[in-house]
């Protein structure tokens, strides 16, 4: 079985948690303006620690390099015919699900958020005397250097003057606290930030401007993958008038989940040309998936306590659901519109300590974030209901520790 340290002491409600203090101390530090937006974000943090072993540890990352090594192959590529080609994306993010079996690949999003949150709470650990404790030397550097190398692979050796992190009513969304932090880490390196909702961007001939300033890099939170909505900004993108990561090109390539389906067929990986080495990680370590068609509906039903139903390209697990919970209304939903089945892959669980109620279950994922195919972070976070909502007391993001 894998991971018997880490399920015990996961498994232990008395097992470390967090030095609180010293987070709410470094949070504090970040100014009254970011301190403030978590009022009303109380279950961003959590005070548990969620262990992985070693063992799943490495079997992530095998996963990743697969899915890296597969993506890179010019059978996978559909290159644009306009915008940039050569930037990355930044903050990718691979989300598993660890359990007695392994580590389980569940999805991989290309705006994946949390990192600036989840480097602050690892930082403000750093003089905890927690089990596994591995600390990035230099985490905040590292992101910045990733942005900078986005600009440098679309722009040479010419100045960043001013990046823009865009998102829809920015101050709405319930990760803004870490476009504060963003910002805050881009103006100390002396580049102009602005948070800015697309509507504030204006596109001219020369290009893309917030408040009269022309905008060099976007860093782009929006959700509208394909910029459908945002034509200024899809326009600048295409004209490369700006620098935009994550760009559409990143997100077809790897979040759109059909392509999870993709990635667990062999025989498909086969033809495109893939290292057996990496179909053999992909086998272990991603559950099946398939597209879902309508007319394969009696199958479906009969099948679907074995399958998670998430749209093809949702995020957030908005309109995701595991098969055995859902009504005949949801499934006629699901039957016609655009989704992947995946065989349904355990979460992993932590025993969490929260108020007079005692010890209770959470579930967790942990995700990796990735840039360049090389980890920079993990992270965990903690829930109880079906997915993800930062909504349970006790969960939220939380500190991860590797164990032999």
């Amino acid at each position: 079985m894998a991971g018997n340290l880490a399920a015990s002491l996961n498994g232990d409600s008395q097992s470390a948690a967090i030095d609180r203090s010293a987070l709410d101390a470094a949070l504090r530090e970040q100014g009254p303006e970011f301190f403030e937006s978590l009022t009303e974000r109380p279950h961003l943090f959590s005070n548990a620690v969620f262990f992985v072993s070693a063992a799943q540890l490495a079997q992530m990352r095998n996963v990743i390099a697969a899915v890296e090594s597969i993506v890179r192959l010019p059978k996978w590529q559909i290159l644009p015919t306009t915008g940039q080609v050569n930037a990355l994306g930044v903050f990718y993010g691979y989300d598993f699900h660890l359990n007695a079996e392994g580590a389980h690949l569940i999805e991989i999003n290309t705006n994946a958020g949390g990192a600036f949150l989840n480097a602050l709470l690892q930082h403000s650990q750093r003089d905890a005397h927690i089990p596994g404790t591995t600390f990035a030397p230099n985490t905040e550097q590292a992101f910045l250097d990733m942005f900078r190398n986005e600009w440098r692979l679309e722009r040479g050796a010419a100045p960043l003057a001013t990046i823009a992190i865009v998102d829809e009513q920015p101050q709405q969304q319930y990760l803004y606290p870490e476009f504060l932090l963003a910002q805050r880490m881009f103006e100390r390196a002396g580049i102009n930030t602005f948070i800015a909702d697309p509507a504030a961007l204006e596109a001219r001939a020369d290009g893309l401007y917030c408040a009269d300033r022309r905008i060099d890099l976007v860093y782009n939170r929006l959700t509208d993958f394909a910029l459908q909505q945002h034509t200024a900004l899809r326009g600048a993108y295409e004209n490369n008038q700006i620098v935009l990561t994550p760009h559409p090109q990143a997100y077809a390539c790897y979040a759109d989940k059909r392509n999870l389906a993709r990635l667990s067929d062999a025989t498909a990986l086969r033809a495109l040309g893939a290292e057996t080495h990496a179909i053999s990680a992909l086998q272990a370590g991603l559950p099946l998936t398939r597209e879902v068609h309508g007319a394969d509906r009696e199958q479906w039903w009969n099948e679907r306590k074995q399958w998670f139903f998430k749209p093809a390209t949702g995020f957030g697990a908005k309109a995701a659901y595991r098969g055995e919970k859902v009504t005949h209304r949801v499934f006629d939903e699901i039957m016609q519109h655009d989704y992947v089945a995946q065989k349904f892959a355990a979460p992993g669980e932590r025993m969490i300590n929260v108020g007079e109620a005692g010890p209770a279950p959470y579930k967790s994922d942990v995700r990796c974030y990735v840039y360049d195919g090389n980890i920079q972070l993990i992270a965990a976070r903690l829930y109880q209901g079906q997915t993800t909502n930062f909504r349970t007391p006790g969960g939220g993001f939380a500190l991860v520790r590797i164990v032999d």
